[in-house]
């Protein structure tokens, strides 16, 4: 869906014939866009100019999983969120690295809490280089991940090549949102990291 010439992800509360979430009949859809099988890369920067929507029960992201997703199961293929919201917390996004020995709550990261995010357009990247992330706000650094910070006898995995993935999840015990809900996405850009030598 396009949205003054921005892509809109659209969550709309609708009950679609026959389809069955964990929790039961479900009551929303929503989208996911993904890179998978078109476009992958291995370091360099990732950005998008994205505008939140502000509501509970809201989780919209930007993230890169290992182009390995298939072959091996999540947490092996790796993750790294470049941005999640939650809805609730309206002034805050996370930045967040996921492997093999540090997934889902135990994933390492830090969230970033300077304004409030929502309704208004915000840059969101990833600078990726062996050995280090870095992750931007506005042009604001506010973490680097190195193998210093993982659990000890964990492996360094951000070595391999990865997909990039938008989407806006809905639901969880956050409370709910009004209907309809979108989050903008005005660009994606990739920049290849170029050794110097």
């Amino acid at each position: 869906m396009r949205d003054g010439g921005n892509l809109a992800i659209a969550a709309l509360e609708q009950r679609l014939p026959g389809a069955r979430c964990w929790y039961g009949p479900c009551r929303y859809t929503s989208a996911r866009i993904n890179t998978r099988g078109k476009f992958e890369q291995r370091y360099g920067r990732f950005e998008a100019h994205i505008e939140l929507p502000r509501r509970q029960g809201l989780w919209p992201a930007f993230w890169i999983l290992g182009s390995n997703f298939g072959a091996v199961r999540w947490p092996i293929c790796v993750e790294i969120d470049i941005m999640e919201h939650l809805g609730r917390e309206p002034r805050t996004v996370h930045g967040t690295i996921h492997g093999p020995d540090y997934s889902g709550g135990a994933g390492i990261g830090k969230p970033y809490t300077p304004a409030d995010f929502a309704d208004q357009f915000h840059v969101f990247a990833l600078e990726w280089e062996p050995g280090a992330l870095r992750w931007y706000v506005d042009g604001v650094h506010y973490q680097t991940r190195t193998p210093a910070d993982l659990p000890e006898d964990a492996r360094w995995v951000f070595d391999q090549p990865f997909f990039m993935i938008l989407n806006l999840a809905v639901g969880g015990g956050w409370g709910s949102a009004r209907f309809p809900q979108r989050m903008l996405v005005d660009y994606v850009r990739v920049y290849e990291r170029v050794d110097s030598r």
